[in-house]
């Protein structure tokens, strides 16, 4: 495969992805007190937004991305 093909798939995966979750959630882990043996944590979860036109703009260039590479191949 063309290295335009496997970014322009790959840049479809991803657009498909970023409109599907609308973010990505992480788990961030703080240690809140410790003395000696004695160990107190707390979890916090955090999302980081991402617009869904970061989505659709990646989707549109991957078609055209493989649309390019389609018409270079014939």
């Amino acid at each position: 495969m063309k290295p335009l093909t496997l970014i322009g798939i790959a840049l479809l995966v991803l657009g498909g992805l970023a409109l599907a979750y609308q973010g990505i959630t992480y788990t961030r882990t703080k240690e809140v007190f410790a003395l000696g043996p004695l160990h107190a944590t707390t979890e916090t979860h955090e999302r980081i937004p991402l617009p869904p036109i970061l989505g659709g703009v990646a989707l549109v260039s991957g078609g055209i991305l493989l649309a390019i590479s389609a018409r270079r191949r014939t």
